[in-house]
């Protein structure tokens, strides 16, 4: 059970460096991830096609297994590795699902609000995705007031299509900014 938990943890410290450190840090430019990143920051709903993620899931868990395995134990190892590359899977699920989705209940709504200040409020912080941990450990977590989210990047969860305006239930924590013609 400490592995498996060790594993969620891991992943969760590493989503945090590679974001912040691969896809915002301009001295780690360029990099693979760097220009995926920045065109899903630049295009909203954009995310990496599924091929390359799956090739990194390939290469991931032989090498986290491995290594870990080398670490701990064959057994112990086994279960680390596959708890890490796991959480990588449910964070890929959650991450897209905040692009996509309505948030359900207050977990949710927190993240949706912690990460689309990231998108839209500062790109410094807030780099944690399914969690806020690494960002208070390292001092980027910020507070989300009220996002402002340019229209040609809202989300589909965001506003009525038949009226443009963003949902009642959302309206206290996000507005739509267009531009003036």
């Amino acid at each position: 059970m400490l592995t498996a938990l060790a594993g969620i943890g891991s992943w969760t410290l590493v989503e945090y460096l590679l974001h912040r450190f691969l896809g915002h840090d301009r001295r780690t430019w360029p990099n693979g991830f760097a220009s995926e990143h920045t065109r899903h920051h630049s295009e909203g709903n954009y995310f990496a096609p599924a091929w390359k993620k799956a090739a990194i899931t390939a290469l991931g868990v032989p090498v986290v297994g491995a290594l870990a395995a080398l670490a701990v134990g064959i057994t112990p190892g086994a279960i680390y590795g596959a708890a890490f590359v796991g959480m990588y899977v449910i964070y890929e699920v959650i991450h897209r699902r905040t692009h996509t989705h309505h948030g359900r209940g207050a977990y949710g709504r927190y993240l949706r609000r912690h990460h689309f200040h990231h998108h839209f409020g500062d790109p410094r912080t807030n780099h944690g995705v399914t969690s806020p941990l690494w960002d208070l450990v390292f001092g980027t977590w910020q507070a989300p007031g009220r996002i402002r989210v340019p229209a040609k990047l809202q989300m589909c969860w965001l506003a009525d299509p038949r009226t443009g305006e963003v949902y009642a239930d959302l309206a206290t924590d996000y507005e739509i900014v267009r531009r003036a013609s």
